[in-house]
């Protein structure tokens, strides 16, 4: 059985986006989401273009509002967000795992493009690894 998989953040523009992005990848067969609790208009670009410079199109994605899962079920609901300013929701519905993975929020980086995008391929690349290791740990013999 496919797993579920639905993951959380503030905006739903960057960081949820880019781990959505990478589980797709390293399995097909997962089933996954990302929502957030006051969604952003639309991806952020930099982190279009972080995932981009890597092979992974996320420009397609959607902002959505968490409320629009609250009533589905799910094998785990990651949040991503740990950032002071920000809170992520006790999620509500039927969820067999509850687990945090927090990271940097890269748009709270300032300055030209070239400063910026460094804090998006480090927030990227903590990402990719992070959920690998969640992959790897949880869910690739488990199918």
């Amino acid at each position: 059985m496919n797993k579920k998989i639905l993951i959380l953040c503030t905006g739903n523009s960057c960081r949820s986006q880019m781990a959505e992005g990478f589980l797709k990848l390293f399995d097909k067969n997962l089933e996954v989401y990302s929502a957030g609790t006051k969604p952003a208009d639309k991806v952020n670009p930099f982190a279009i273009k972080a995932m981009k410079e890597i092979g992974i199109d996320i420009s397609k994605g959607i902002a959505e509002n968490v409320d629009k899962y609250l009533s589905q079920s799910f094998d785990y609901v990651i949040t991503v967000c740990d950032n002071a300013k920000e809170t992520c929701p006790v999620f509500m519905g039927s969820v067999k795992h509850r687990l945090h993975i927090g990271f940097d929020d890269p748009a709270d980086a300032v300055g030209s493009e070239e400063e910026i995008m460094p804090v998006y391929r480090r927030v990227r690349d903590e990402i990719k690894n992070e959920f690998f290791n969640f992959y790897k740990d949880n869910l690739s013999g488990d199918k």
